[in-house]
């Protein structure tokens, strides 16, 4: 796949993103989309909110707990960049019109302090990084057309980045059992989900380290004062104008957040 074709299939994400419009799955009419080729995709595709006036906060995993394997039917996680406009303060009002397809995640975020270079990168070498955790939602959104996706196309969408939360609570990770951390989410006050912080590829900190190590065969580093969201505990949450979400993870806080 050409260089011009990636640029146009980002182009496209762009435009979608840009008018809230899905497009078809590329999956279905790009031959040949390498996962190489989509992650090219998704690089042009970020350029071009960059272009427009956003910065890099962070990056996210996606794709992590079996329980969001099984939804979409994509079987290996993937990774994609936190823009500035993605970013809403906890307490604030999501509007629905700004989003395409919405559907909510709980997570566990990691607020950085040192720098993070893969290769080599370990569970220990995130913690050590790691100043302080938090509970976060991730609205993940997809410009794919009824979220028809496969690897190549939520990868070449910036891996179905939409919007996120971050809790207001923080707290250092280094005495906390992060793998067996409970997480409770409830949907206009009825309990929608659970998980634990295992479900994020056995270990939080773990997935952070499949990133780094991911990210550092590309000679990309995870930097000190990013935020990495670090995965689903569990399955993902549709949501619609009127609805409040409410999310509890044990030892680590609570994250809240209402769509208008």
């Amino acid at each position: 796949m050409t260089s011009t074709l990636h640029a146009t299939l980002g182009d496209e994400l762009y435009h979608a993103w840009c008018e809230r419009t899905p497009i078809a799955p590329f999956s279905a009419r790009a031959a040949g989309l390498s996962l190489a080729d989509a992650y090219r995709v998704q690089q042009h595709f970020v350029a071009r909110r960059i272009e427009a006036g956003e910065t890099v906060v962070g990056k996210k995993i996606g794709v992590t707990s079996q329980a969001v394997q099984d939804m979409l039917d994509v079987r290996q996680p993937d990774f994609g960049v936190l823009l500035s406009g993605m970013h809403y303060v906890a307490g604030e009002d999501i509007p629905i019109a700004n989003l395409i397809a919405p559907r909510a995640e709980g997570e566990i975020a990691f607020y950085l302090k040192d720098d993070l270079r893969g290769p080599g990168i370990t569970r220990d070498a995130v913690l050590a990084a790691t100043e302080a955790v938090g509970a976060c939602f991730e609205i993940v959104d997809s410009r794919i057309r009824d979220w028809a996706i496969r690897i190549g196309d939520t990868v070449a969408d910036n891996a179905s980045c939409g919007v996120y939360v971050l809790g207001e609570e923080r707290v250092a990770p280094h005495s906390l059992d992060l793998a067996a951390c409970r997480m409770t989410l409830d949907k206009n006050g009825e309990r929608a989900a659970e998980g634990i912080g295992a479900a994020a590829l056995g270990h939080p900190a773990d997935a952070i380290a499949w990133l780094a190590n991911t990210l550092g065969e590309l000679g990309v580093p995870l930097l000190a004062g990013e935020v990495v969201l670090s995965g689903s505990l569990a399955a993902l949450i549709p949501v619609v104008s009127g609805d409040q979400l409410h999310m509890q993870i044990e030892g680590i806080g609570s994250c809240s957040v209402r769509f208008i």
